[in-house]
């Protein structure tokens, strides 16, 4: 993990925390060289490769020029056919595969230079292969995003937008009135960092790709919303409302009977502020939602495996050997609870400290369960057991030693 105190060269030679108090959600950053000599760990032939599989979110946006200035634009999703994909001499469209980081190793590692900002905002690293002057129109996000030139040159246009109007029947939102206060060309290993809602525009100078590595940023009614599902689906196990029933033994006679009464009015909003009260089971439920994986991701399980059986032979045989978290796998924590892949478990003391380790770096090696062997055998057996058990579900795996 980089020293959050020290100047990095990946953040143009500030530190971290200095990023984060004067740019993160503030102003654009061009960092020359924020990785130097890189060379992009996933070849155009395994990105295509990506772009055929039916688990990977994938597009190809296309720009056609008719007469005069007049412009159109197509989108297709994927998964694609070879036959699908136009020459690589055509000019003027882009390929775009989301996740990149949860089907490839390399680039899982690569977000890892990110570790400075809470795992609960990183959304993906999104690849983009455009041929010359490839692109997707001008446009904002309403994330972080850190754009990382992987090969080739691609011209960026910049500028603080005043106002979202869009091309009118074009498949993509495009930005139909746009202007620009800087403009930079991106080199290999060049980066710009741009806050939400900063409008911009990349054209591909010549053949390139580009990695987005984006944070996402949930709107408060998204937020509540989906917290609220798994909130609620407490309730069957929250006895504390079973049989409480609305009692009116002092309501009067009434000429107007299409009236909702004010009593039952202040008993259901009693109740509701009651429940909405239990602190602990609301950022319970946050931890699970925001640990979900994305609809589309699935987990490989192996071949039947003895998950704790593994562990207690990984612990005993290989001290160099890590059991590192898998790149599909999200693993969150609050002060008391861990949660994992939409799922929290209560995890203090020793447990917790490992726990937490795991979810921090990714990874743990035998001796960080050493404590723990030797203050309780029984607490060691099960903290094997349910990290086999994440093993034997795809969560978890042991990398070659």
């Amino acid at each position: 993990m980089l020293p959050i105190n020290e100047p990095q060269t990946l953040l143009g030679g500030i530190s971290a925390q200095q990023f984060m108090s004067r740019y993160w959600q503030k102003k654009p950053l061009l960092i020359r060289q924020a990785i130097p000599h890189f060379k992009p760990p996933i070849s155009r032939a395994e990105l295509f490769s990506l772009a055929k599989a039916p688990d990977v979110e994938s597009r190809l946006v296309q720009r056609f020029k008719g007469k005069g200035s007049k412009v159109t634009w197509s989108m297709q999703k994927g998964p694609f056919k070879p036959k699908q994909f136009p020459l690589l001499k055509d000019k003027d469209w882009t390929l775009l595969v989301q996740g990149v980081n949860l089907h490839h190793p390399m680039a899982a590692h690569l977000l890892s230079l990110w570790n400075f900002i809470p795992q609960a905002r990183l959304d993906d690293l999104m690849i983009s292969y455009a041929s010359d002057g490839g692109g997707v129109g001008a446009h904002f996000d309403s994330y972080d995003v850190f754009l990382l030139q992987a090969s080739g040159k691609r011209r960026w246009r910049i500028g603080a937008h005043n106002e979202a109007r869009w091309v009118k029947d074009a498949p993509l939102k495009i930005l139909s009135h746009f202007s620009h206060d800087e403009e930079y060309v991106l080199e290999p290993g060049d980066m710009l960092y741009l806050p939400p809602q900063y409008a911009h525009e990349g054209v591909a100078v010549g053949e390139c790709m580009t990695y987005s590595i984006g944070f996402k940023a949930p709107d408060a009614l998204t937020l509540v919303k989906e917290v609220m599902v798994r909130y609620l689906d407490r309730l069957g196990e929250d006895e504390s409302l079973d049989h409480v029933l609305y009692s009116d033994a002092r309501q009067k006679a009434t000429q107007e009977p299409g009236l909702v009464p004010e009593t039952l009015q202040n008993f259901a909003l009693k109740h509701m502020k009651d429940l909405l009260s239990n602190k602990e089971e609301f950022m319970r439920s946050l931890g699970e939602y925001l640990s979900e994986p994305k609809d589309h991701v699935w987990f490989d399980q192996g071949p039947e495996l003895d998950g704790a059986l593994a562990l207690t032979t990984w612990f005993k045989e290989s001290p160099h050997q890590a059991l590192s978290v898998c790149s599909k796998t999200q693993m969150l924590y609050d002060h008391a609870t861990i949660f994992i892949n939409g799922e929290s478990l209560g995890a203090t003391g020793v447990e917790g400290d490992i726990l937490r380790k795991l979810s921090n770096q990714r990874f743990i090696l035998p001796r960080d369960l050493a404590k723990l062997s030797q203050k309780s055998p029984l607490r060691f057996e099960a903290m094997v057991s349910l990290l086999g058990a994440w093993l034997e579900d795809g969560w978890v795996e042991l990398l070659q030693d």
